[in-house]
């Protein structure tokens, strides 16, 4: 199994690659000075290469994590047999458009050999935790969203691992923009079981998404931020860094030396991540 966090300024989107396949999480696309969708794009392509992209996970409808222009191309270019989002949801100013797209892309291949399915997930129903059918070299264990702690856009984030079945698998926690209160929710009632190899900072770095209780319970060897350079917000936030460092042997953050993407699996001497440019990636075939 290996992980792209692609440099797309302040928001999100990676892919997951394991065998012949790959899944998309988020689908930050921008315009903007350092990046351009068509880097991202290209970068997500060479990425993917001829595997098959299963699915496409929303981790929320905000704009930084479901940018209509970015489901769009993952859509249409990629054909995920399956999209994924949060069964509990606050709206956006995204969340039209992206069902609209959403929508019509599933009425395109509905007659074709390969109908793109919906999938909204939610833990508060029986034998909701484990999402089995999703794909043949990859697991997915649902930690949330959960109705009683839906109290903002980020709290209703899915918070996600997802674990390799081919030989060079590991787990992947994906957690979008869960604030520290739904951490503490979610620790009690999962505890031990949110252990994972690799680590999504959530909230890009925000302080308001460290809960040490599930640092400790998570226990990653790697935590991959993505965070714009210069962004407004100040993410990622140095005391969230140094909390990560603690209980990390690598912190890596996308908005370090003017942008970069993180290129993240298990080598000859365990996990290792590499920086690396979008145009780099393309022309050289680092991956």
């Amino acid at each position: 199994m290996e992980i792209l966090t692609l440099y797309v300024g302040q928001g999100s989107l990676v892919a997951v690659r394991a065998g012949n396949e790959a899944i998309v999480v988020d689908s930050h696309m921008p315009t903007a000075e350092d990046v351009t969708q068509e880097q991202i794009e290209d970068s997500l392509k060479t990425f993917i290469a001829t595997r098959r992209v299963r699915g496409l996970i929303l981790t929320g409808f905000d704009d930084d994590h479901s940018c209509p222009a970015g489901v769009e191309s993952i859509l249409t270019n990629h054909e995920p047999d399956w999209v994924m989002y949060p069964k509990y949801y606050k709206d956006t100013d995204a969340t039209d458009t992206v069902f609209a797209i959403i929508d019509r892309e599933v009425d395109r291949r509905a007659r074709t050999s390969r109908p793109l399915s919906r999938r909204s997930v939610r833990v508060d129903v029986v034998d909701s935790r484990f999402l089995p059918g999703f794909a043949q070299n990859l697991t997915f264990e649902l930690f949330s969203p959960h109705m009683e702690d839906m109290d903002s856009s980020n709290n209703s984030s899915l918070v996600l691992k997802v674990t390799g079945l081919d030989p060079g698998g590991f787990s992947y926690l994906i957690t979008g923009d869960t604030e520290t209160q739904r951490w503490e929710r979610i620790s009690k009632i999962f505890g031990a079981a949110l252990k994972s190899d690799m680590m999504a900072a959530p909230h890009h770095g925000s302080i308001n998404g460290v809960h040490p209780a599930t640092l400790l319970l998570v226990s990653p060897h790697t935590v991959l931020i993505s965070a714009g350079v210069d962004n407004q917000y100040g993410h990622p936030d140095s005391a969230a860094v140094n909390a990560y460092r603690l209980v990390a042997s690598q912190v890596f953050s996308t908005h370090a030396e003017g942008g970069h993407c993180l290129y993240s699996f298990r080598g000859s001497r365990g996990f290792e991540t590499r920086l690396v440019r979008h145009v780099e990636r393309a022309e050289n075939g680092n991956h």
